[in-house]
């Protein structure tokens, strides 16, 4: 019975050594990871994800990683794509922060002119009579674009600066759905603009034309700089300069939206990429150059909206302004008084007023 029990013992032994060698054999290569790949000072239990030198290299390559595959498709046969990486870094840590910073300088510089030169007044005070400016269909136009505008800067501004601005106020569920709703709209109305965009060419190209004299009323800043009086005609140098702004920097803007909207244009990951950034970018430039129209038709300058709202401007401020226009307009008998304006509501219905505005465009 002695040596039987002895032998049991020692089997025993025996096989619970055989299971200790196998263990360590299997902990073996993980302790050699541990010890070979990790940085120094890294606690020697922590094992690393073993992609992550993968991800390291093709974060450093310049082409994408391609393959052959029986799938049609512009980008089916790219395995990698580094470049989505790019763009994503220069959206966050560069595109977000600067157009952020310089829309917010855009609106302190206009609070600031505000608080410093206050509200441009007519200076002979509102005259007692007017001068037809625009025409119900060009205010038509007008109003269309501006409105198919500002329902895309809000929803474009939501898109891009909304995560880290909305957020902390709505929570993540609340924004994810104004998020969601603000993309839907903007694909929805953009296309609307670009016909905005078109009517509006078509309507004001032959009065944005530029002129001799209008080089002079931007040196003196249409007469902010100096005391001296600066001429000009139906649309001076600084509405002819956004005119032409919101032509070219506007088909940028339509063009890079339709390659992000429609997929059928053949166009691979790097376009999409390159117009999203063309898109935001001209967006941001459009989007300040409107803050300054909107601050002068509003609270900036005294009797600058009346035209797209009434179809008629007053006597003074066209002299004022646009004196050139106005003395050919008071020349041709044009000028009405602000009693015979009320019985019209628009230009054209007047059987003798509004002639300059049906002739130039013939």
């Amino acid at each position: 019975m002695y040596r039987v029990s002895n032998l049991s013992q020692a089997g025993l032994g025996l096989k619970t050594g055989v299971l200790l060698w196998l263990l360590w054999l299997l902990l073996l290569p993980l302790e050699t990871v541990a010890d070979t790949k990790q940085p120094k000072g890294m606690p020697s239990t922590m094992v690393l994800n073993p992609a992550a030198e993968l991800w390291r290299d093709v974060r450093q390559r310049d082409m994408p990683i391609s393959g052959t595959t029986q799938v049609k498709g512009v980008d089916s046969g790219v395995l990698i794509n580094a470049n989505g990486d790019k763009w994503r870094k220069f959206r966050m840590q560069q595109l977000i922060p600067i157009g952020g910073f310089l829309l917010l300088g855009i609106l302190v510089g206009l609070a600031v002119f505000y608080m410093v030169r206050g509200k441009v007044k007519i200076v002979g005070g509102e005259s007692d009579r007017k001068l037809p400016r625009y025409t119900s269909y060009e205010r038509l136009i007008h109003w269309f674009m501006a409105s198919i505008f500002l329902f895309l800067a809000i929803t474009g501004l939501i898109i891009l600066f909304g995560r880290p601005l909305l957020i902390p106020i709505f929570g993540k569920e609340i924004f994810s759905i104004i998020a969601s709703a603000s993309k839907e709209g903007h694909n929805l109305m953009g296309p609307l603009f670009m016909v905005a965009l078109i009517l509006v060419f078509v309507k004001f190209v032959r009065r944005n034309i530029y002129q001799k004299g209008d080089m002079s009323w931007l040196l003196r800043g249409g007469g902010i700089i100096g005391k001296k009086h600066v001429p000009s005609n139906f649309f001076n140098m600084g509405e002819k300069s956004m005119f032409w702004m919101l032509v070219l920097v506007g088909s940028v803007i339509v063009v890079s939206g339709l390659v992000l909207i429609f997929p059928v244009f053949g166009q691979s990951r790097e376009w999409m990429e390159l117009a999203h950034v063309g898109h935001a970018i001209g967006a941001i430039l459009m989007i300040g150059v409107i803050l300054g129209h909107i601050y002068i038709g509003s609270i900036g300058m005294e009797g600058a909206i009346d035209g797209m709202t009434t179809g008629y401007c007053d006597l003074n401020w066209a002299k004022e302004h646009h004196d050139l226009w106005a003395t050919q307009m008071e020349k041709r008998g044009e000028a009405i008084a602000n009693e015979e304006v009320n019985r019209f509501s628009d230009p054209d219905t007047n059987e003798y007023l509004g002639r300059e505005l049906r002739e130039a465009d013939k």
